[in-house]
């Protein structure tokens, strides 16, 4: 699998447990929306006194997994980034996250919300479906 591939594993699928590390170390999950930028990013946006963002503010370490109920995945390590609203990477990744979910555009003009964009380190396409299991690093270059 390649960066655009990605882009469309995620696109279509739309959705994601997303992992963070909370303050006394522990991993907190959370079920989220998600999309991929044209350049392979992941996009979400959430509650600004959600978990998951004071977490992301204070460790910006962050495992993603989409799909499964396919019984095909894709796992993902990265670093994420609570983007600064008005920013032109806030602009460009809202534009991405409106395309993939009209229905949340007008949350992203709400100040209670954050738009967060993944920098991708690490991902594995798993597919489980038939045969032997195919698991294939992603190549993200």
């Amino acid at each position: 699998m390649d960066r655009s591939a990605l882009i469309e594993y995620v696109r279509e699928h739309g959705d994601a447990v997303v992992s963070t590390i909370g303050p006394d170390g522990a991993p907190q999950s959370a079920y989220l929306s998600i999309t991929a930028t044209d350049l392979g990013e992941f996009v979400f946006n959430a509650r600004g006194g959600s978990r998951k963002i004071a977490n992301l503010r204070r460790d910006p370490r962050i495992a993603v997994v989409v799909g499964g109920h396919d019984k095909t995945t894709l796992q993902a390590q990265g670093e994420a980034e609570v983007l600064a609203p008005g920013s032109a990477e806030s602009a460009r990744c809202a534009d991405a996250y409106a395309a993939a979910f009209p229905w949340f555009g007008e949350s992203l003009t709400k100040t209670e919300f954050e738009l967060v964009r993944v920098s991708l380190q690490w991902a594995r396409y798993g597919d489980y479906r038939e045969g032997p299991p195919v698991s294939v690093e992603v190549e993200l270059s």
